[in-house]
């Protein structure tokens, strides 16, 4: 293919396919938590790191995870004990990392609307070597978290209250998953944007829901998917000429359209199944006196 003999798609295609792994593995947690929108705030903080970043001049990146990982971990506080004021105080914190970013951006030297819109909306082509050595590593870390824990995770987003008899640390690991949320939005915030991230996370979980019933499959499904649309995402971006961020995020709606639509017929051929499974047939040769009188 002619777009592989250029270095900076052969990074783009890398880079695609890990965050095509990343964000549906942390997405499922975040959606059976009934949490699907949590990364889109986590977004919206990671941007004021983003224009801090450049405002120290240093990597945008590494100042945005860590920006993120301290919002996460005040959108559980928030969670715990926020009974009553918690989602005016998550609202405010989420419109403040965005008027954050902004502002530190347009202070900063190096800022310029053009540089915001790529971190806001992704821009896969200009993925540097140096930001492939960042994804690297936060991807191996969200993966060992995701796979190396699914049992404790999917625990704890079942059911806290089962999960905390059973003797699992329910705060540390609902602490863990999201500041695994937080990284997962650094790493994809070059391929899909900061808006647009959310959409990864959730839209091939959702997909994969609608024809598989249990986690394990849900978990494998979703990622196929997040990785067919991110790379087919990225390879029609490059020949059509349009936004990487965008276009994936169209390619995984459309494919959680088609999933719903067979998911119909499915549910349908299931239930026929269950039903010649439990028919019970009356015997032809069966008399009156066959009858249970009381």
């Amino acid at each position: 293919m002619e777009m592989l003999d250029f270095a900076f798609m052969q990074r783009a295609l890398i880079a695609a396919l890990i965050v095509g792994i990343t964000a549906p593995a942390i997405g499922i947690y975040l959606v059976q938590r009934r949490q699907a929108l949590m990364g889109d705030g986590i977004g919206h903080v990671a941007l004021t790191g983003v224009g801090l970043g450049f405002l120290l001049n240093t990597s945008p990146v590494w100042v945005a995870t860590a920006v993120a990982i301290v919002g996460s971990v005040v959108m559980e506080l928030i969670r715990w004990y926020g009974k009553t004021r918690g989602d005016l105080a998550l609202a405010m914190l989420f419109y403040g990392g965005m008027a954050g970013g902004v502002m530190l951006m347009n202070l900063s030297d190096a800022g310029s609307s053009a540089n915001l819109g790529t971190y806001l909306f992704g821009s896969i082509t200009t993925v540097s070597p140096q930001d492939m050595t960042t994804i690297y590593v936060l991807a191996a870390l969200v993966l060992a978290i995701t796979v190396g824990l699914r049992r404790q995770l999917f625990a704890v987003c079942q059911d806290e209250e089962f999960a905390r008899v059973t003797g699992l640390p329910v705060r540390l690991l609902n602490l863990l998953i999201a500041v695994t949320a937080a990284v997962t939005v650094t790493v994809a915030m070059r391929v899909v944007g900061l808006l647009l991230v959310s959409a990864l996370m959730v839209i091939p979980v959702a997909a994969a829901q609608q024809i598989s019933r249990s986690f394990a499959v849900t978990f494998a499904t979703a990622v196929a998917i997040g990785v067919a649309v991110t790379l087919t995402g990225t390879t029609a971006s490059y020949y059509v000429d349009v936004p990487s961020g965008a276009t994936i995020v169209l390619f995984a709606i459309a494919l959680f359209v088609v999933f719903t639509a067979l998911a119909t017929p499915l549910a349908r051929r299931r239930a026929a199944a269950a039903g010649k499974g439990c028919t019970l047939e009356v015997p032809a040769s069966r008399t009156a006196e066959d009858d249970v009188r009381v």
